[in-house]
C-alpha cells in the first residue's frame, strides 16, 4: 500500500523529480514544493503520514525548528530530513527537533523508499554510519565557540596572542616588529608559530579563526612597544 507523502523543498525542480519518481512507485504525493519559511504550516494543514521535508545547510542554527513544529502540531507525521552530506551536529540536531530520519540528496529512489517505509512505521530513518557519528555527537559535544576560543587562547603564549591580535588588525611583519619592539625575522618566526598552533595556513585564516571563536575578543589591548628588541 501507497505511502500519503508530502515533498517539500525550495528547489522545485527536485522536489517534483523526486514526488514523480514516488507516484511512479505507487505513493500519493500531496505536494512537489514550498519555500523553507512557509513547510511546517502546509505540512500541518495536509497532515501527510510521512514529510520529506528539504534543507541545504542542516547545521545552521534554527534550521528544524519548521521539524519541531510540525512535531509538535501533528506529531503524528513522521519527518525525513532531505539534504546533503550532513555534521554529526547537523543529525543530532535533526532528531533532536523530532525528525523520524535524514536522507542524503544523492540517495538512491530505492534507499529513499526504504526510509520512508521505515519513517511510517516509527522506525528511525537513517543510515547507520550517519546515526553513529550522531550519537557521538549527542555523547559527547563539540566545544562552543566560547569554549573553542577559551581553548585556543591557552595554546598561545601572550606574545603570540599579542601577534594573532597584530595579524587580524592588518599588520604585516614590519609593522608587527616595529609595534612590539623586535625583530622582523623575530616576529616572522612568531607569526610562523601562531599559524602552526591553530592549525591554519595563512594569516588571513589564522584572523578568520580568531574572529569566529571570540578568542580576539579574549585577548585584550596589545602591549607597546619595548625599549630593547629580542635577540
Amino acid at each position: 500500500m501507497g505511502v500519503r507523502l508530502m515533498v517539500v523543498d525550495d528547489h522545485r525542480l527536485l522536489a517534483e523529480a523526486l514526488a514523480s519518481a514516488l507516484k511512479l512507485r505507487g505513493h500519493r504525493v500531496l505536494a512537489a514544493a514550498a519555500p523553507a519559511a512557509g513547510a511546517a504550516d502546509l505540512v500541518i494543514t495536509r497532515a501527510p503520514e510521512v514529510c520529506l521535508l528539504g534543507t541545504a545547510t542542516p547545521a545552521e542554527p534554527g534550521m528544524f525548528d519548521p521539524v519541531a513544529k510540525i512535531k509538535r502540531e501533528r506529531p503524528q507525521v513522521a519527518v525525513l530530513v532531505l539534504g546533503p552530506v550532513p555534521s554529526p551536529r547537523g543529525i543530532a540536531a535533526a532528531f533532536a527537533a523530532g525528525a523520524s530520519g535524514y536522507v542524503r540528496h544523492d540517495e538512491r529512489i530505492e534507499g529513499v523508499e526504504r526510509a520512508i517505509m521505515k519513517a511510517r512505521a516509527g522506525e528511525a530513518a537513517v543510515a547507520p554510519q550517519l546515526l553513529q557519528g550522531a550519537f557521538s555527537e549527542l555523547l559527547n559535544p563539540a566545544a562552543q565557540p566560547d569554549d573553542e576560543g577559551q581553548r585556543l587562547l591557552q595554546m598561545l603564549t601572550p606574545r603570540e596572542v599579542e601577534v594573532l591580535v597584530r595579524v587580524a588588525d592588518g599588520e604585516d611583519t614590519r609593522l608587527i616588529a616595529a609595534g612590539m619592539g623586535i625583530a622582523p625575522s623575530t616576529a616572522r618566526t612568531h607569526v610562523q608559530r601562531v599559524l602552526m598552533k591553530l592549525g591554519v595556513g595563512s594569516r588571513l585564516e589564522a584572523a578568520a579563526l580568531a574572529a569566529r571563536t571570540g578568542l580576539l575578543d579574549r585577548a585584550g589591548p596589545v602591549s607597546q612597544p619595548e625599549t630593547q628588541g629580542e635577540p
